[in-house]
C-alpha cells in the first residue's frame, strides 16, 4: 500500500521562518520511519499510516509551544490505487475495518484508542471532510460508523457544511483523526482525510 500526507505550516507572526525551523527537530523521531521530502509549498510524509498523525501533532504541537497563532493543512491519503506500493508503508498494526460488519466493534476500538491517548497540554481545533473512495457500495456505513465514533470521541465541537470541526488536547484531536483514518475503511480500501488545524487563534479569545 501506499500513505502519505502533504503538509504545510503557517505561523500567523512576523518571525514565522524561526517558528518553523525551531519545530522541525520534533520530526526527527519519525525520520527512520517516513520518508520525508519538502519544497517551497509542502512537505510530504510518507510511511506507516499509524505514524503518520503521531509525527503530524508533534510537529503542531512544537510550532504551537510559541504562543502564535499557527495553522496547519493535510492532505492525507492511504490505499491510493494510483500510486505504487512502497515498502515502507506497510503498517505495523492491523488497520482498516470489515466491509461487511457492523459499526460497533470498530467504534468501541476507536474509542479506546482515544481514551488512551497522551495529553499534550496544547489545546488545538481542527476541522476535516473524511473521503472513503473507491468502487464502494458500502461506503455510506463506513461514513456512518466514523460519525458514530466522532460524536462519542470527546473532541466533536460540531458539524459543518463539507466538514467537521473538533476541538480539544492535540493528544485526543490527533488520536480522534487517526482512529477516522485508520479504523473504518477495509485495510486495502482508498481513504483521504482533508484537514486544517489551528491553535493560539484570536478568533477563539475574542
Amino acid at each position: 500500500m501506499f500513505s502519505g500526507a502533504q503538509i504545510s505550516l503557517y505561523p500567523m507572526c512576523d518571525d514565522f521562518v524561526q517558528v518553523i525551523l525551531s519545530s522541525l527537530s520534533a520530526l526527527d523521531p519519525y525520520r527512520p520511519q517516513l520518508r520525508i521530502e519538502t519544497d517551497d509549498i509542502s512537505t510530504l510524509l510518507v510511511g506507516p499510516p499509524e505514524v503518520l498523525f503521531n509525527a503530524m501533532r508533534d510537529l503542531f504541537v512544537a510550532a504551537s509551544k510559541s504562543g502564535k497563532h499557527v495553522t496547519m493543512h493535510a492532505t492525507i491519503s492511504r490505499g491510493c490505487p494510483g500510486e505504487p506500493d512502497a515498502e515502507i508503508c506497510q503498517p505495523r498494526v492491523k488497520i482498516g475495518g470489515d466491509r461487511q460488519s457492523g459499526s460497533e466493534a470498530e467504534v468501541q476500538k476507536a474509542l479506546q484508542a482515544v481514551e488512551s491517548a497522551t495529553l499534550t497540554g496544547q489545546e488545538i481545533a481542527a476541522q476535516f471532510s473524511y473521503y472513503p473512495l473507491g468502487a464502494n457500495p458500502q461506503y455510506m456505513t463506513q461514513i456512518y460508523s466514523c460519525i458514530d465514533f466522532i460524536r462519542s470521541s470527546g473532541v466533536l465541537d460540531r458539524p459543518k457544511n463539507f466538514c467537521t470541526k473538533l476541538g480539544g488536547d492535540a493528544g485526543k484531536v490527533f488520536a480522534t483523526l487517526e482512529q477516522a483514518f485508520l479504523g473504518f475503511v477495509e485495510e486495502e480500501g482508498h481513504v483521504t482525510i482533508d484537514l486544517t488545524v489551528s491553535a493560539n487563534s484570536p478568533s477563539q479569545k475574542a
